[in-house]
């Protein structure tokens, strides 16, 4: 299962995070995209970026919250038409698609 933190955006974040977006839409909170963890570090996506293969994040821990740009983990599901993985590269945690229990889109 997926964390259930959710983190709503700053106006001056989201101002931040709209003009490092294509489409200059981004939404004003954000729920961690993990899987269900013990740690208090949370990364929620905001947006796809123009860089292919990158992606404009929500980080917090606790009080801290920050926008990053990580790129696309490059893990494939098994099998020949494995789903990818939606998260960052280096996440920790299970990829997205070794959790059936819950649909989890590529989207915020």
């Amino acid at each position: 299962m997926r964390c259930k933190h959710w983190r709503r955006v700053s106006l001056e974040l989201a101002q931040e995070a709209q003009q490092k977006a294509p489409t200059g839409c981004v939404d004003r909170a954000a729920r961690c995209q993990l899987s269900a963890h013990e740690g208090d570090e949370h990364y929620g996506l905001l947006a796809e970026l123009d860089t292919y293969g990158t992606a404009l994040w929500l980080r917090w821990r606790g009080a801290y919250v920050d926008l990053v740009a990580l790129r696309d983990c490059p893990v494939a599901g098994p099998g020949p038409d494995g789903d990818g993985c939606c998260l960052f590269a280096g996440h920790t945690e299970q990829h997205t698609w070794e959790d059936a229990s819950e649909e989890v889109l590529c989207t915020s």
